[in-house]
């Protein structure tokens, strides 16, 4: 009885934890025009062995920025996307709908001249995304689950 009182004992603090970590403040969404990130505009790319990664983003317009993403290996598409950044309430944010299926935002939390990083903590992954302007001129696209689980895409710009 006094082992299943301390397992018992042990799952009380484990949930008092996970309620005090989900209770944690998210990060405060940044004010930015869209205008801000419009060093993202153009068609980027990125070839390893038979994958090929594509990313269309148009010019900002409208406080808007559309763009559709495809994953090739070899002549099979593997995956789509279709992507927005879009003000709303002062900020942006990235609402992205992979394979068609409904959206999911992530409002920017960081932004500086070369770098935008679009978070939605409830998420299951990514819950970050980030873009930055790398100064070999590449574009860097990172996602990430907060906890050491990334994956990175350096893209380059496609020939037009």
């Amino acid at each position: 009885m006094k082992q299943l009182q301390g397992v018992g004992m042990t799952l009380a603090i484990i949930a008092a934890l996970a309620g005090a970590a989900a209770a944690q403040p998210d990060r405060k969404a940044v004010s930015a025009t869209i205008n801000q990130v419009a060093w993202i505009e153009g068609a980027w790319i990125m070839k390893e062995g038979d994958v090929l990664v594509e990313e269309r983003w148009t010019s900002p317009a409208g406080g808007a920025m559309l763009a559709v993403s495809r994953t090739v290996k070899g002549a099979r598409m593997t995956g789509f996307e279709f992507l927005r950044i879009v003000e709303r309430n002062g900020g942006l944010v990235y609402v992205a709908q992979p394979d068609g299926k409904p959206p999911t935002d992530f409002t920017l939390t960081a932004l500086s001249e070369t770098s935008a990083s679009f978070e939605n903590p409830a998420h299951d992954f990514p819950k970050m995304i980030r873009y930055t302007k790398r100064a070999d001129g590449t574009l860097e696209a990172r996602v990430g689950d907060g906890g050491g689980k990334d994956e990175t895409y350096v893209l380059r710009r496609a020939a037009q």
